[in-house]
């Protein structure tokens, strides 16, 4: 991406809040947020981070700042969020490096609990305002008429192309984790392979403090417990990996889930892959890793009493 490519608001917002205007682009990625590696003209590299203000982004940004003086490996913000017409946009520090820890073993599953549970006990915390609304992804608890939380370009869209067991199993999740009544805390919701990088077998940095949501923590851990591999389409890792995760979570924050908190962990495990299964089919980019979640489907639900 070339200079003359960035938004026009952003050099003069550098120069407003970071004192610098950009000299160089390091990169750019557009998903939910956009996201603008730059250097400075004082060589500071810094990341920019923009979405759509939705009202999220402030408390998910003072627990993110939180966590990083408490010395967990996140990037620091630099900037409050500030408005930029119908944006939140902030800058955090620029932590490049480290490598992706890939495979869906209960061995990789146990790595990926312990800095889950570290997160967990830091976020336990911070008091912050709830990030509502929940990201898609884990918005069962959202207050439409119908199963799926409301997205317009979704819900336009010929909904028959679903497969089957993907609405059946999300009515009976969703019914299930609804009748929860569990305290809610925050916590990390989009805790995948992608958003972590590793160095010499430890954590280097936790990425993606925009998708803190705030649910039940059996909802949190079980939605991590399913997640945890993911760098792409729709999967699940296998049962006995959710499961590895789940047990030593608890045995890490020194809590053992009531049978209720396991049931709803193993409902939450499986919520984001049928939303991703929903959100590929809707798309036409089904792929054949999705077919994991529909085998894995039934054992999920019966785990979840569901």
């Amino acid at each position: 991406m070339r200079m003359d490519d960035l938004p026009g608001w952003l050099p003069s917002w550098c120069v407003d809040q970071l004192g610098n205007a950009p000299v160089s682009v390091l990169f750019e990625e557009r998903s939910i947020s956009a996201v603008f590696g730059l250097r400075l003209a004082d060589g500071l590299d810094v990341v920019v981070k923009a979405r759509e203000d939705d009202g999220r982004a402030a408390s998910c940004l003072v627990a993110q700042s939180h966590l990083a003086q408490q010395g967990f490996p996140c990037a620091r913000p630099l900037t409050p969020v500030v408005g930029v017409g119908d944006l939140a946009v902030h800058a955090e520090q620029y932590r490049p490096g480290g490598d992706l820890l890939l495979g869906d073993s209960p061995e990789i599953a146990v790595r990926y609990a312990a800095v889950f549970a570290q997160l967990m006990s830091r976020l336990a915390d911070v008091v912050v305002a709830p990030p509502l609304p929940n990201p898609r992804w884990v918005r069962w608890d959202h207050g439409n008429s119908g199963l799926w939380p409301a997205i317009d370009f979704l819900d336009s869209q010929d909904q028959s192309a679903v497969p089957v067991y993907a609405v059946d199993a999300a009515e009976r999740v969703r019914s299930r984790l609804l009748a929860a009544d569990l305290p809610c805390v925050l916590g990390h919701a989009d805790f995948e392979a992608q958003n972590l990088r590793w160095r010499g077998g430890e954590v280097w940095i936790v990425h993606d403090w925009d998708s803190l949501a705030w649910q039940p923590e059996a909802a949190l851990v079980g939605a991590a417990s399913a997640v945890f591999p993911k760098t792409g389409p729709a999967t699940l890792p296998p049962i006995e990996s959710s499961e590895a995760f789940l047990v030593a979570y608890q045995e890490l924050r020194g809590h053992r889930f009531t049978v209720r908190e396991q049931e709803i962990a193993w409902a939450a495990s499986l919520w984001p892959a049928l939303h991703d299964v929903r959100w590929e089919a809707l798309h036409g980019t089904t792929t054949a890793s999705s077919d994991t979640v529909g085998a894995q489907a039934d054992e999920r639900l019966r785990r979840a009493n569901a």
